[in-house]
């Protein structure tokens, strides 16, 4: 069983922070598309990713043709496939239920986690996991109420999307921590780096298809000067914080961290991004949402008490 570690713990809660920012990504925007954004944010992580790897060179040496298509499945995964199935379940279902289901991915990730993993028995993580659902349920209970979604087939088509999502990314967390167990050695910065790259070749593969299905308003908005402050800067911002920084972050604590505890403190994204919508619309907080927050907050500490404790009984 894998240790508490301080580095793995600082790093799952970055990632969690980087990947908040993508709930605040369509107020920067203006009138591009999600879609716009997600291609070049993918475009521009896959050349930062061979930046990476041009200036680790010396680290990929014992690469084999296996890690690369590994890596590349991953990043379809857990950042292309999982965007895809996110903006249509919130083209279907709009924009409150998907996040809302969103929110249960580190609650399946900590229990499939720890299923597979058994790195913790399940007495000491009933409780931080109740608490966590009971947050969830707080922070999104009014937002899920006041919802309104035209059409019981819409609404079923959004619900369904919403649920492939939750697993793409479960399997993803699942998958990316048993790869990395069979490549000990491998350099984060590496990993990372061929995920992005590999995802940035099926963005490019799906260009021709999302033009065809007219989700991009880039080629009738224009590319020009104008799109630096509502695409490219905001797309820049994403790939190197949130998909480079965050992918570098997770795969740092896939490697020091046990899968049920790793999920628990993905927890802090709905922490974070609750916080920074809150700014966003300059409000504070309901009293159900700040209760909620609380609760996610104790509902994580609960759980690395958990699993320090079980490396001190260990030990």
């Amino acid at each position: 069983m894998k240790n508490v570690s301080t580095t793995g713990i600082a790093a799952a809660i970055f990632a969690s922070l980087t990947w908040s920012m993508n709930f605040v990504a369509p107020f920067v925007i203006g009138d591009y598309s999600i879609f716009d954004l997600a291609a070049c944010r993918f475009l521009l992580s896959g050349l930062i990713g061979i930046v990476i790897l041009i200036a680790s060179a010396h680290l990929c040496r014992g690469l084999t043709l296996q890690d690369w298509f590994v890596a590349g499945g991953l990043g379809f995964i857990g950042y292309v496939g999982y965007f895809l199935t996110v903006m249509v379940a919130a083209v279907y279902a709009g924009p409150v239920i998907p996040p809302a289901f969103l929110g249960l991915v580190p609650v399946v990730l900590a229990i499939t986690g720890n299923f597979g993993g058994r790195s913790i028995s399940w007495p000491p993580l009933l409780m931080p996991l109740a608490l966590a659902a009971t947050g969830l349920l707080l922070v999104n209970g009014s937002s899920i109420m006041q919802v309104d979604v035209q059409g019981e087939r819409s609404l079923t088509i959004g619900i369904a999307f919403s649920i492939a999502a939750v697993a793409l990314w479960t399997w993803f967390g699942i998958a990316n921590h048993n790869a990395l167990l069979k490549r000990p050695n491998l350099d984060a910065r590496v990993w990372t780096a061929l995920m992005m790259i590999g995802g940035s070749i099926q963005t490019l593969a799906f260009l021709p298809i999302g033009y065809g299905m007219e989700l991009f308003r880039a080629p009738d908005i224009g590319f020009g000067l104008g799109a630096i402050r509502n695409l490219y800067l905001p797309a820049f911002m994403l790939a190197a914080v949130a998909s480079i920084g965050g992918a570098w972050a997770w795969t740092i604590a896939s490697q020091r961290l046990p899968v049920a505890l790793a999920g628990q403190l993905l927890m802090t994204e709905i922490v974070f991004a609750t916080c920074f919508g809150l700014m966003v619309q300059h409000r504070w907080p309901t009293l159900a949402e700040a209760v909620g927050m609380i609760l996610l907050v104790l509902g994580v500490v609960m759980a690395i008490n958990a699993f320090h404790s079980k490396r001190q009984t260990r030990a």
